[in-house]
């Protein structure tokens, strides 16, 4: 299933990227592939391949991800997305 994600948040673009950086492997189990797109500062857009929607949920919604969403006012707006021919 193809997603796209609009994040914004207080962080820099570097500290978002840091955190993609330190559960890169954890996504990997869950995304085939993602693509970041830097809007401003402050706000990226993320298109996935996820493969395996449960998994993403369970680390998306896991302790650490949820604190570091707290502590950088991160708010994801998700869509699902399908490919035109």
């Amino acid at each position: 299933m193809n997603i796209c994600v609009n994040s914004t948040f207080d962080c820099s673009i570097e500290d978002f990227r840091a955190m993609v950086k330190r559960f890169e492997d954890e996504i990997r189990k869950s995304v085939s592939e993602w693509k970041i797109a830097v809007v401003n500062d402050h706000e990226v857009i993320m298109m996935l391949n996820v493969a395996d929607m449960d998994g993403l949920q369970t680390l998306m919604s896991s302790p650490e991800m949820t604190q570091w969403d707290a502590d950088n006012n991160c708010v994801d707006l998700i869509y699902s997305l399908e490919k035109l021919n």
